[in-house]
């Protein structure tokens, strides 16, 4: 019979402490967000609840945000409009980036279901904050010179080569311009 004996063992079993991941960049931002978002609440006249929100209330803390904003936006009267680099300082308001809060309510329409909040009434999501949030991209695109629009898609060059070798072209139809007016006023498809 063979007894073995454990002192001689080299590689003792120890037990190791696994201290989870720290948290990224985006999480601690989202967690700083829903803090500031639920401290506008409490300090709201009167308080609100997380379930009494509305995308009314949404707006009311985006404007709110508006005072901490460190983007110069013209307006419209001001000399400056539409421009890009100013040449000069002018009295126009400071505000929030157009992108800054776009990122916001994705971080804080996140936060607000993994909190408990139901996908269907989560007031980051609702139309009248997407349109809001549209009205200050255009506004500011405007008041700022800068193009927001959608880059066209580069397409490779092989493939359309090889597709039109191997299609026909169809014959651009152009659309007949009625009596009195243009071959523009009758186009209403949008560019893709």
């Amino acid at each position: 019979m063979e007894l073995i004996s454990h002192q001689g063992n080299k590689n003792p079993i120890t037990s190791t402490q696994l201290t989870p991941p720290s948290p990224s960049r985006y999480e601690n931002q989202k967690r700083r967000d829903w803090n500031t978002f639920c401290q506008y609440l409490r300090n709201h006249r009167p308080p609100l609840s997380l379930p009494s929100c509305s995308g009314a209330h949404v707006l009311e803390f985006l404007r709110y945000l508006d005072q901490f904003g460190k983007t110069k936006v013209h307006h419209q009267n001001c000399a400056f409009f539409g421009l890009p680099n100013p040449p000069a300082p002018c009295p126009c308001p400071l505000r929030q980036a157009w992108g800054s809060l776009d990122a916001l309510i994705g971080r804080l329409r996140a936060a607000y279901e993994e909190n408990g909040g139901p996908p269907e009434a989560n007031p980051f999501g609702s139309r009248a904050v997407r349109l809001y949030l549209r009205e200050v991209r255009d506004f500011q695109a405007k008041a700022r010179g800068v193009s927001y629009e959608k880059k066209r898609k580069r397409v490779n060059r092989q493939k359309t080569q090889t597709l039109s070798q191997t299609q026909p072209p169809l014959p651009l139809q152009q659309p007949q311009p009625q009596q009195g007016q243009s071959v523009m006023a009758n186009y209403s498809g949008a560019i893709v």
